[in-house]
């Protein structure tokens, strides 16, 4: 018998958060930097989550499929708070993570952004505009969360 994943429930909100995001600048554990204000025309899934996160390690499976489903449009992005980046690496490689983990290991991206509840994401649209905040396990390989994705493809009503 296979285990069975159960996800944790979610919670979906518009964010409203000042107009301006915060910049996002990093490097991730394989040396590529990014830049989420150069992300303009993609959209993009940024994750905040942790090793001791229950629910964040419940969900990294199905972000590491969306990854490797490699949509063109589509940027995924993962922020790893408060751990150390040997911590860090030494996970990914555990459980094949190839997906883009930004260390924040001081916790100061997620403060920035206001991150209290992990795991959190950000939903963001082509033109750069965050639309939704998903706080919460979600099966990002399952039909709720690709509707989710699929609707950042399309003009803000």
């Amino acid at each position: 018998m296979l285990p069975s994943i159960s996800f944790s429930q979610h919670d979906i909100k518009t964010w409203r958060r000042s107009s301006s995001m915060p910049p996002l600048k990093g490097t991730d554990l394989n040396g590529r930097e990014w830049n989420l204000a150069d992300l303009k025309g993609q959209s993009v899934l940024l994750n905040f989550w942790a090793t001791w996160c229950a629910p964040c390690k419940e969900e990294m499976p199905t972000l590491q499929t969306l990854h490797e489903l490699g949509e063109a449009d589509l940027v995924l992005l993962t922020v790893n708070v408060r751990e150390s980046i040997p911590h860090v690496q030494r996970y990914a490689r555990s459980t094949g993570l190839t997906l883009p983990i930004l260390p924040d290991p001081k916790g100061v991206i997620a403060k920035a952004w206001g991150i209290v509840v992990y795991p959190s994401t950000l939903l963001i649209d082509t033109t750069g505009t965050p639309r939704q905040f998903v706080t919460g396990a979600v099966d990002w390989s399952g039909s709720e969360a690709l509707g989710w994705l699929r609707a950042l493809r399309q003009p803000a009503r």
